[in-house]
């Protein structure tokens, strides 16, 4: 529900930085810090990890262009792409949901059957799919990466996660992925240069966008509030500590 109750939203239409739930007193200041702890911040964290869509529904506010003048209106799936924790403008500690809309469109509404949770422990039949998903063009809004920049920092390495030092050796060559240390877009608006950009394997690069792996200033690596080693450098690739700094604090919550 986007309705201008958090002083920290933004929306920009199929772009929505979402405020999580809690902390607010009855004038809607933020008097407390927020918690992932709470079902409705739960939710959508969960809501990432597994990529389930969310319902997004506008209130009338004065706000945002995009709100409804009156009453309230379903604006369709949206995509829950990252999340992680900030002082927010009452200066408690918040949790932010980056919610991008999604190009597939809407979805069938489900059976009344379909809709029911099934109780732990029973067995259910398992989704049949779609042999042929319905394709839909939608325009969206989104941060426009510089390959270059990307190419360069794994050259670089050679491929070689500069986490845990493996190399995804396939057929025809080396796979990695360039992971911004200070993430792009809203609300965190990390730059598109090789400072803030690491090359990782798969699994490194979603533990470090998703905060169970952080650096120290001194680029060693704690996975889980642990140190498991020092991050892996090349001569030419000079990391930001600004950067670093703001990844470990998006996750200090």
């Amino acid at each position: 529900m986007v309705s201008g109750g958090y002083k920290d939203d933004q929306d920009h239409g199929d772009v929505i930085v979402y405020t999580g739930h809690g902390g607010q007193d009855g004038a809607k200041n933020q008097i407390s810090d927020q918690s992932l702890d709470d079902p409705g911040n739960a939710a959508l964290v969960t809501s990432y990890l597994e990529g389930q869509l969310v319902r997004v529904i506008r209130g009338a506010h004065r706000n945002s262009q995009y709100a409804p003048r009156s009453g309230y209106r379903y604006d369709g799936l949206y995509r829950v792409t990252s999340y992680g924790s900030t002082v927010g403008a009452d200066g408690h500690r918040i949790w932010q949901f980056r919610l991008e809309a999604d190009q597939r469109g809407d979805i069938p509404e489900h059976s009344a059957q379909e809709a029911q949770l099934p109780l732990q422990g029973l067995l259910v039949e398992a989704p049949i799919g779609v042999a042929s998903p319905a394709r839909v063009r939608r325009e969206i809004q989104r941060t426009v990466r510089n390959s270059r920049v990307i190419r360069q920092v794994k050259s670089w390495h050679g491929g070689v996660c500069q986490l845990c030092g493996l190399a995804v050796v396939l057929p025809g060559g080396v796979y990695s992925e360039g992971a911004h240390i200070q993430a792009l877009g809203d609300p965190y608006n990390g730059p598109d240069t090789t400072d803030n950009v690491l090359c990782l394997c798969p699994t490194c690069h979603v533990m470090f966008d998703g905060g169970a792996i952080v650096l120290t200033d001194e680029l060693d690596i704690v996975r889980h509030g642990a140190k498991v080693g020092t991050l892996r450098t090349h001569p030419q690739h000079v990391i930001d500590l600004a950067r670093v700094r703001s990844h470990r604090e998006r996750w200090r919550g």
